[in-house]
């Protein structure tokens, strides 16, 4: 190669790199003013948020605190927060992988799993339970804030003797219950304890070194503080014990580890594609209505009409969304400390800034 051509060569690579080094730092500097901005204008204590691109975080920052009094800051590495029905998400993977080793059909009616669960009028399947369309019911009154300690399996307790909402497939009801459901059903078609099947066979392998069990009375000085807006003050949140639905809404993570997470549903490498496609394809009712919902994950379109995969998450003390873009490459984690936070504004921002 002529001596020319290699200066020419050099050139373009620097030139390349230099502008693409200009774009992230814009990018980056925007996303940071925005998230600011928002957090400010929502009076949310702390927030994290990471953004990844081809399996590699490219903005990842705190804001605020994740202890009001201590003034103990956000950090996305670390600071675990409340992250509510990502739950479902979590779950919906160890669902995928059971069938990947033959050992749980999406298909199988419920009992096969779960047989000491009360029989009602109509069987369901355990698609139908992670697409709720299952006819198991949600929350009543103040269900969701509940403190007392229970199992899995205890916990079905609280709506075991409920009846079916509808008759299954005829319509789409979200239901944190039926996850419970699921997690039994994990924990008996495994043959091993739910928490350690979850931690073993999704957590380890993916590197998700902080997302734990959400275990209320446990010292945990990583874990934020969970708060509440009562006319217009920030307070404290009430104490709740979220164990036993932990299939549904009880563990805490980062946003960096949602991050690995959710690489999962571009590149696999704990479950196949094959069952992948099953949690990211739409349930429809029976009068063919589409869900857009598959398996504990919505499935949507960005402006750009791309696909996106998400869950949201809403709990005490904590308002949070994972986004993945599998054309794109691009995952988005945004969790936060403050209940009833609604983050689409911000979403729409994001998406504007790093989905072009």
């Amino acid at each position: 190669m002529k001596k020319n051509n290699i200066l020419f060569l050099l050139f373009f690579i620097v030139y390349n790199v230099t502008l693409f080094s200009q774009n992230s730092e814009e990018k980056n500097s925007k996303a940071n003013s925005i998230a600011q901005e928002f957090l400010n204008s929502q009076k949310i204590p702390g927030m994290s948020i990471s953004v990844s691109q081809k399996g590699k975080i490219i903005w990842s920052k705190g804001f605020g605190y994740s202890d009001i009094i201590n003034k103990t800051k956000v950090n996305p590495n670390s600071t675990q927060f409340r992250i509510a029905s990502i739950s479902k998400t979590l779950t919906s993977v160890a669902l995928a992988k059971l069938v990947d080793d033959k050992k749980l059909n999406l298909d199988a009616i419920l009992y096969e799993y779960v047989p000491k669960f009360p029989k009602k009028e109509y069987d369901f399947t355990i698609r139908q339970l992670g697409g709720h369309l299952a006819g198991i019911r949600h929350y009543n009154a103040n269900e969701f804030l509940l403190n007392k300690k229970m199992s899995i399996v205890e916990g079905l307790d609280v709506f075991k003797d409920s009846k079916l909402l509808f008759k299954p497939q005829t319509k789409f009801k979200y239901s944190t219950y039926g996850w419970n459901l699921l997690s039994v059903a994990i924990q008996n078609a495994s043959k091993k304890d739910y928490f350690q099947y979850m931690e073993k066979n999704i957590f380890i392998p993916l590197k998700m070194n902080n997302t734990v069990l959400d275990i209320s009375d446990k010292e945990n000085s990583n874990r934020t503080q969970f708060y509440i807006k009562r006319k217009g003050e920030i307070k404290l949140g009430p104490p709740v014990n979220n164990e036993f639905k932990a299939a549904g809404g009880g563990f805490l993570s980062t946003s960096e580890d949602l991050v690995l997470f959710g690489n999962e549903f571009i590149k696999q490498r704990i479950i196949s594609k094959s069952s992948l496609k099953e949690l990211v394809t739409p349930q429809k009712t029976t009068n063919g209505k589409n869900t857009k919902y598959g398996i504990g994950i919505s499935i949507s379109k960005t402006k750009k009409r791309t696909v996106r995969y998400s869950h949201s998450g809403g709990g005490v003390g904590a308002s949070t969304y994972l986004l993945i873009y599998p054309e794109e490459e691009i995952v988005i984690a945004i969790l936060t400390n403050l209940s009833r936070v609604g983050t689409k504004i911000l979403i729409s921002e994001l998406e504007d800034i790093f989905i072009q």
